[in-house]
């Protein structure tokens, strides 16, 4: 079974920075798409950005210029930087993979990991 683990939320001023993580364990031969999500209190889990097999990217339109994806794929691990954040982005930020994990599967299945609290906040 794939595991997501996110770290490196916390609480933040308006205007600072945090990088978030999103480590997997376990075999994957394959990854669809990798993307963060994020859920603030009394709405719905929203996307914040993904990424592609090919690397395009798709950001939400409030994160766009403040936010960047990246990975590294050796070490199996996303990452989501975040400057010049604001109130409105607080949530539980959650990393969501779709992957393969073995060749013979038939279908992708989508992983989540259990999610990192982000608060901006003075």
């Amino acid at each position: 079974q794939v595991q997501l683990v996110e770290s490196g939320g916390g609480l933040v001023q308006p205007g600072g920075s945090l990088r978030l993580s999103c480590a997997a364990s376990g075999n994957i031969f394959s990854i669809y798409t990798m993307g963060w999500y994020r859920q603030a209190p009394g709405k719905q889990r929203e996307l914040v950005v993904d990424i592609r097999t090919g690397g395009s990217t798709n950001y939400a339109d409030s994160v766009k210029g403040r936010f960047t994806i990246s990975r590294d794929n050796a070490k199996n691990t996303m990452y989501l930087q975040m400057n010049s954040l604001k109130p409105e982005d607080t949530a539980v930020y959650y990393c969501n993979w779709v992957a393969q994990q073995y060749r013979s599967d038939f279908h992708p299945r989508i992983y989540w990991g259990q999610g990192t609290q982000v608060t901006v906040s003075s």
